[in-house]
C-alpha cells in the first residue's frame, strides 16, 4: 500500500447541531477541525490519498464514524480503537448573525490517548504531509505531546512537509502562557502555514495585523495563508490575491477556516498556483458559512473557482 498524499492528525467528535434554543431536538453527525479538513480535501482533490489519524472506540457511534470514513474516500490506517474509551461529544449553537457557541464533552476521549497502546506512534506517520492543529497537540497528554513535537524534525528530514493551524480554544490549555510556548514551537516546525488572525492575536496578544503578520513570517514558513474572515486571506510569502467578495450569507460560521485549509491545500498540492490557493479556500470558506453544520452534504457542488 503506498503512503498517503496528506495525513489528517487530530480528533473525530460526534457533533449535536442545535437548530434553536434548547430543549429540542438536535442533528448528530462528526465533525472535528482536521476531520473537516480531511473531508473537504479529499471532496475537492479526489486524487489524492488523505488519511485520518486519531483513535476511536468499539461503540455504535465509533462504527458509524469509520463507515463515514469510508464512504468519503478516506484512508483509515491510522484510525486505532479503545475497548474502554468513547468519542468526545461537542454541541453547537449559533446566533442570529451565525456566530457560533460550543459545549463539550470531551475528557474520556479515545482521541486524547492516540500515541497510547492499541495505537501508533509519530514514527508510523508516514506521508508527504502530515496536517494538524492547536487541538490535535492540545488534546494530548503531556508525555505524548512533547513526543509529537520531538518527532516533527525527523518527519521534515525524511522528506515530509508539515501544515499547522494554530485553532485555539483556551479551555484545552492551563493558561496562555502554555498555550503560547506550545504553539510556537509548532510554527517553528512548519512548512505551510494557515493561522487565523484573531487565534494569533488571542495568543500572542498582540494588538495589530502587521505584528501578527510579522512574527509568523520569521518563523521561517515555505508558504501558507493568514485567515482574515471578511477581509479575505493575505500569503504569508508576501503575495496577495485580492480583492474577496464577501459570503453572501452567513448561517453558521462552523467549520469556515477547515474549509479554507481543505481548499488551499487542494489546489497548492496539485496546482502550486499561491493566487488560485487564497482564492479557493476563500471561495469554499464563503459556501460553507451559508449552511449550518461543519459539513456540507455530499451531493452539493463545492465552489472552490
Amino acid at each position: 500500500m503506498s503512503q498517503p498524499d496528506v495525513i489528517c492528525l487530530g480528533e473525530a467528535m460526534i457533533e449535536l447541531a442545535l437548530p434553536g434554543p434548547p430543549p429540542g431536538p438536535a442533528g448528530v453527525s462528526f465533525a472535528g477541525d482536521t476531520f473537516n479538513t480531511a473531508i473537504y480535501l479529499k471532496r475537492c482533490a479526489p486524487g489524492l490519498n488523505v488519511a485520518f489519524a486519531t483513535k476511536m472506540g468499539r461503540d455504535r457511534f465509533s462504527d458509524a464514524f469509520l463507515a463515514l470514513m469510508e464512504e468519503e474516500g478516506l484512508d483509515t490506517r491510522f484510525v486505532s480503537r479503545s475497548e474502554t474509551q468513547l468519542p468526545g461529544i461537542y454541541a453547537i449553537s449559533t446566533d442570529e448573525n451565525g456566530e457560533r457557541s460550543f459545549s463539550y464533552w470531551r475528557d474520556r476521549s479515545a482521541a486524547r490517548t492516540m500515541f497510547e497502546a492499541p495505537g501508533f506512534s509519530p514514527d508510523d506517520l508516514t506521508g508527504r504531509y502530515l496536517f494538524f492543529s492547536a487541538i490535535s497537540v492540545a488534546i494530548l497528554p503531556a508525555k505524548d505531546r512533547a513526543a509529537l513535537l520531538e518527532w516533527l524534525p525527523r518527519f521534515r528530514t525524511a522528506g515530509g512537509q508539515t501544515i499547522f493551524d494554530s485553532n485555539y480554544r483556551p479551555t484545552l490549555w492551563t493558561d496562555r502562557v502554555e498555550a503560547r510556548q506550545v504553539i510556537a514551537a509548532c510554527w517553528g516546525q512548519t512548512d505551510i502555514g494557515l493561522p487565523s488572525v484573531d487565534d494569533e492575536m488571542a495568543i500572542f496578544e498582540e494588538q495589530d495585523e502587521s505584528a501578527t503578520l510579522d512574527r509568523l513570517r520569521g518563523y521561517g514558513m515555505r508558504s501558507g495563508a493568514l485567515k482574515r474572515g471578511v477581509a479575505g486571506p493575505l500569503a504569508l510569502n508576501g503575495g496577495t490575491a485580492g480583492p474577496f467578495a464577501p459570503a453572501a450569507k452567513v448561517v453558521d460560521s462552523t467549520a469556515a477556516g477547515d474549509s479554507f485549509n481543505a481548499a488551499y491545500l487542494a489546489v497548492h498540492i496539485q496546482d502550486g498556483d499561491q493566487d488560485k490557493a487564497l482564492k479557493a479556500g476563500h471561495s469554499l470558506a464563503s459556501q460553507v458559512i451559508g449552511a449550518r453544520g461543519a459539513i456540507l452534504p455530499r451531493e452539493v457542488e463545492l465552489q472552490i473557482g
